[in-house]
């Protein structure tokens, strides 16, 4: 995703704005009944954000849906379509800082 730090790779860029779509894995939520989630290229049995050991990974990205999100167990491969947006964004509500955000998320499952 990134040339060094938070810049995007022209790849990444050009998909700014547009519909696009990724697999992965859903990490473990950081509470119950939310409307995001993070998407991650590996499981993750441990949620990336609530454990300082471990490495934080420089591929994920925000998943934000438009109602609760059911849970998908962490080694499960999901797909997720959604709108791309790259930048720094921080969540009033959560706190929760992403770069790269998929908007209106719709997850499926193999």
């Amino acid at each position: 995703f990134y040339v060094t730090g938070t810049e995007p790779t022209a790849r990444l860029t050009a998909l700014d704005g547009k519909s696009v779509t990724m697999s992965g894995y859903m990490a473990p939520p950081l509470k119950a009944e939310s409307d995001f989630f993070v998407l991650t290229r590996t499981p993750m049995a441990v949620c990336p954000f609530c454990d300082s050991e471990l490495d934080w990974p420089s591929d994920i990205v925000l998943a934000k849906c438009s109602g609760l999100v059911e849970v998908t167990p962490f080694n499960r491969r999901i797909r997720v379509d959604g709108l791309l947006a790259i930048g720094f964004e921080k969540d009033a509500a959560t706190g929760f800082v992403s770069f790269v955000r998929l908007m209106n998320a719709q997850i499926f499952t193999a």
